[in-house]
C-alpha cells in the first residue's frame, strides 16, 4: 500500500513558542499530528487524554527531541475532571493561550440506535468542546488567545449510518461561528478544521477489513482530486497550527477543509476523461 508522506520536519516558524496548546485526544492519529507540531513550533503542549500507554510514548518521543510535552489523564465526557485539569495547567503555567478540540470518534450512532445513544453520542463528540472551552474561557480572555475545533466531513456530506457523530460534527460546526462572534470582543479567534479522508492508522485498520485493501484505497483516492491521494495527518496538524498562529491573526469563524478537494470539488473532475488540456 503506497501512502503519501509528509516531510518529517514540522517547523514552520509560527510565533508559538512557549504559548500553553491544549489538545484533546492528542495521543494518536490527527491529535498526535497536532500535539507533535505545536511541539516542534516551541509551545508548552498540554495533551488531555485517557490512555496513559500512548501519553508515555508521545511525552518520551518529544521529550527526547527537546519539546515539551506534557500528558494530563483527563475524561473529557466527566465535567469535574475537565476543571480538574485546567485548574492544574493554569497552576502550573498560569496561562492557556489556544485550545484545540480534537477528540471524538465516529461512533456509528444511526437511526436504528436508540435515543438513548444518540444521546450518548452527543455527549461523546459534542459536549466536551462545549466544557473545555467553558472552564478555560477566563484564560482565554486573560491571553486573548484562540480555539481551533476539529470538525469533520459528514457534518457537510452526510456519510450515512451515523445521525449522532454527523449532528455531533454539524454541532461543532455551529459553535464554532457561534463563539467567533461571542468572543470576538475579547479578541478571541475560533475556526475549525475539517478532514476528509486522512490516513490515520485507524483508517488503516477500517481499509484492512475490505477484501481487497489495495483496490478499496484506490477506489477512495481516485475521488480526491487533488493528487488523487488520503491527507497527512500532518497536513491537517500543519493547518491547525497555523490558523492558531499570529501569523493568521485576523482570520475567525471559518470552516477550513484540508481536503484535496474531496468535499467541494465536482466529482468529475476527478475522472481521467474529464480533464481538459489547458494551452
Amino acid at each position: 500500500m503506497v501512502i503519501f508522506s509528509c516531510p518529517k520536519d514540522t517547523n514552520m516558524n509560527l510565533q508559538l513558542s512557549d504559548q500553553v496548546v491544549l489538545v484533546t485526544g492528542g495521543t494518536k492519529g490527527i491529535g498526535r499530528a497536532i500535539s507533535e507540531v505545536f511541539a516542534a513550533e516551541g509551545a508548552i503542549t498540554c495533551v488531555l487524554n485517557r490512555n496513559p500507554e500512548e501519553a508515555a510514548r508521545l511525552v518520551a518521543a518529544e521529550t527526547a527531541q527537546g519539546h515539551r510535552v506534557e500528558s494530563h489523564l483527563c475524561e473529557l465526557t466527566a465535567e469535574p475532571d475537565v476543571q480538574r485539569v485546567v485548574a492544574a495547567i493554569l497552576a502550573k503555567h498560569g496561562r492557556i493561550d489556544v485550545v484545540i478540540n480534537n477528540a471524538g470518534g465516529n461512533d456509528a450512532v444511526g437511526l436504528r440506535q436508540s435515543v438513548a445513544e444518540f444521546r450518548a453520542s452527543l455527549d461523546r463528540n459534542l459536549t466536551p468542546c462545549f466544557s473545555l472551552v467553558h472552564h478555560t474561557l477566563e484564560a482565554l480572555i486573560a491571553s486573548r488567545g484562540n480555539i481551533v475545533n476539529i470538525g469533520s466531513k459528514c457534518a457537510v456530506t452526510g456519510q450515512g449510518g451515523t445521525s449522532g457523530y454527523a449532528a455531533a460534527k454539524g454541532g461543532v460546526n455551529a459553535l464554532t461561528r457561534e463563539w467567533a462572534v461571542d468572543l470576538a470582543r475579547h479578541g478571541i479567534r475560533v475556526n475549525c478544521v475539517i478532514p476528509a479522508e486522512v490516513m490515520t492508522p485507524n483508517y488503516e485498520r477500517w481499509l484492512q477489513q475490505s477484501p481487497d485493501p489495495a483496490t478499496a484505497l484506490a477506489q477512495l483516492q481516485q475521488t480526491i482530486p487533488l493528487g488523487h491521494r488520503t491527507t497527512t495527518a500532518t497536513e491537517i496538524a500543519r493547518m491547525v497550527a497555523f490558523i492558531a498562529s499570529p501569523v493568521s491573526a485576523h482570520t475567525t469563524g471559518q470552516l477550513l477543509f484540508v481536503d484535496g478537494g474531496y468535499v467541494h470539488l465536482d466529482r468529475a473532475a476527478t475522472q481521467p476523461t474529464s480533464h481538459l488540456k489547458l494551452s
